[in-house]
C-alpha cells in the first residue's frame, strides 16, 4: 500500500486511508462492483495535468456525508486509470463512474459546483444501470468528440 500511496496526490489517499475508499485496478474492479449496491469509482487523472482531479478528491467526503451510507467509493491507481477508463467508457479526467450490483449507471465528468454535484449524485443514485458509453470496450466517440482523458 505505501507503493501506491507514494504516486498519488495526498487527498486521494486520504479518501482510502480516513474515508474507507478502496484501491481497485482494471482486474480487481470487477470484484469490488460485484460486492453489490450503489458504488462510485473516482478516476483522478494525473494531478500536474488534471488538478480539478484533487478538488473532486477533496469533495468526495462532503458528498458522502450529504448521501450517507449510499455508496461505497474506490479510487484507481494512475498506472491503472487508462484501462479502467477505456473499460467503461470515460474520456474525460476527473470522472466519477456510479454502479449498481455491479453494473454502469452514468458518469459525473470534471469538477462541478455543489449543487450540481448533488443534483448530479442523487440522480445517479436513481437511475437504472445502463450500458457503459462503450461497443466492445471500445470509448464511443462522435465526429468532432476528441478524446480527453488521454
Amino acid at each position: 500500500m505505501t507503493e501506491i500511496a507514494e504516486r498519488h496526490a495526498p487527498l486521494v489517499q486520504r479518501l482510502v486511508d480516513r474515508f474507507g475508499a478502496a484501491w481497485v485496478d482494471e482486474t480487481s474492479v470487477t470484484g469490488w462492483l460485484a460486492q453489490g449496491g450503489d458504488r462510485v469509482v473516482l478516476l483522478a487523472g494525473d494531478p500536474v495535468r488534471f488538478p480539478e482531479g484533487v478538488d473532486v478528491a477533496a469533495v468526495l467526503p462532503e458528498l458522502m456525508k450529504a448521501f450517507p451510507g449510499r455508496f461505497a467509493l474506490a479510487a484507481v491507481p494512475r498506472d491503472n486509470e487508462d484501462a479502467v477508463a477505456r473499460r467503461y467508457g470515460c474520456r474525460h479526467w476527473p470522472s466519477l463512474l456510479f454502479f449498481r450490483a455491479g453494473q454502469y449507471v452514468t458518469a459525473i465528468a470534471g469538477m462541478q459546483d455543489w449543487d450540481v454535484y448533488l443534483k448530479g449524485v442523487a440522480a445517479a443514485l436513481q437511475m437504472p444501470p445502463s450500458r457503459p458509453p462503450t461497443i466492445g470496450g471500445i470509448p464511443v466517440v462522435g465526429e468532432n468528440d476528441a478524446p480527453a482523458c488521454h
